[in-house]
């Protein structure tokens, strides 16, 4: 299934269908935005047909002074089989031309009374984030003192016993069980949760609650920018564990490297406590503030001076 059709553009910014109305279940396959200036003006040699076409101020008063014969023969080369839409910006006179080929072809054309520019910016943000690619995981997403936090672990290891206790905690909860991940941009990774299981945490011998109604509105939110991942294990007395924090693991979903922080867990241990000193000691080092390297430093000075004492 298509992600993206004619008819959710239509409708999201609230365009008027002046033509192709059969045409408006075509899919929308790319995020780029076309402007056919140079198309207009005779050159179709690298014709992108597949994008939505944007015609504004400049493209129709440059048609207006071609004469009809040009007129005609443009506008047809311009409706495709594969063109997803034309719109025309400004509310401005859609061409007779334009509405007579687009029937044809059954390509839509739709009239908006925004801006050119402003239009192409806010449909490719739009279609940037419908169409980026998506992935699903099995974890808990929370919001950590601005921080995304991506809990994960094997089932029973209690990520979401972990993400009860930090919502009590006053943080706020994005998805548990399944967390949907999508690219929105090169490094930049956005978690929510499937619709059916929004606001939704199951914990083991008490079943399913509903965060929203028992935390209130501020316990939730729908999406989250994902930071920072944490690793959940059952403590491994054979495996050495990272001591000072100076070693950073690195975990790739999609395209994007996150750093990601393994936790072992054991009786006694307090892991809302733990995961949230970890979201805040990750913000102090994105500040350029890393208690590992200082207290590594200073090590390496008392060592030095030591040995010039012996000397």
């Amino acid at each position: 299934m298509p992600k993206v059709r004619t008819k959710d553009i239509i409708e999201k910014f609230d365009m008027e269908l002046l033509s192709g109305e059969e045409g408006i279940n075509r899919p929308i396959t790319t995020t780029d935005i076309s402007r056919p200036g140079l198309e207009i003006a005779g050159y179709f040699e690298y014709y992108p047909a597949e994008r939505l076409q944007l015609l504004g101020k400049t493209e129709l008063t440059f048609f207006e002074k071609l004469n009809p014969r040009e007129r005609t023969e443009r506008m047809e080369k311009l409706c495709t089989d594969i063109t997803p839409g034309i719109i025309v910006t400004r509310d401005m006179e859609v061409p007779a031309e334009l509405i007579e080929a687009a029937e044809r072809e059954s390509v839509p054309v739709m009239r908006s009374k925004q801006k050119t520019t402003r239009l192409s910016s806010h449909l490719t943000n739009y279609l940037e984030s419908k169409l980026a690619p998506t992935t699903a995981v099995h974890g808990v997403l929370v919001d950590l003192y601005g921080i995304g936090v991506l809990i994960t672990g094997k089932s029973g290891v209690g990520k979401s016993e972990t993400a009860l206790e930090l919502v009590k905690r006053g943080h706020r909860l994005v998805a548990d069980d399944c967390v949907e991940i999508r690219q929105e941009d090169i490094g930049n990774l956005v978690g929510n949760s499937p619709d059916l299981i929004e606001h939704l945490l199951e914990i083991r011998g008490v079943g399913i609650i509903n965060v929203m109604t028992l935390f209130g509105a501020g316990a939730v939110r729908s999406h989250k920018k994902i930071s920072l991942i944490i690793d959940l294990e059952i403590w491994d007395q054979k495996k050495s564990y990272d001591r000072l924090g100076l070693d950073e693991e690195k975990m790739r979903i999609l395209d994007t490297d996150v750093t990601k922080l393994t936790i072992p867990v054991r009786p006694g241990r307090n892991l809302a406590v733990i995961i949230e000193v970890a979201a805040m000691n990750f913000r102090l080092k994105r500040m350029g503030m890393n208690a590992a390297e200082q207290f590594t430093n200073r090590l390496s000075d008392v060592i030095e001076d030591g040995d010039h004492d012996e000397n």
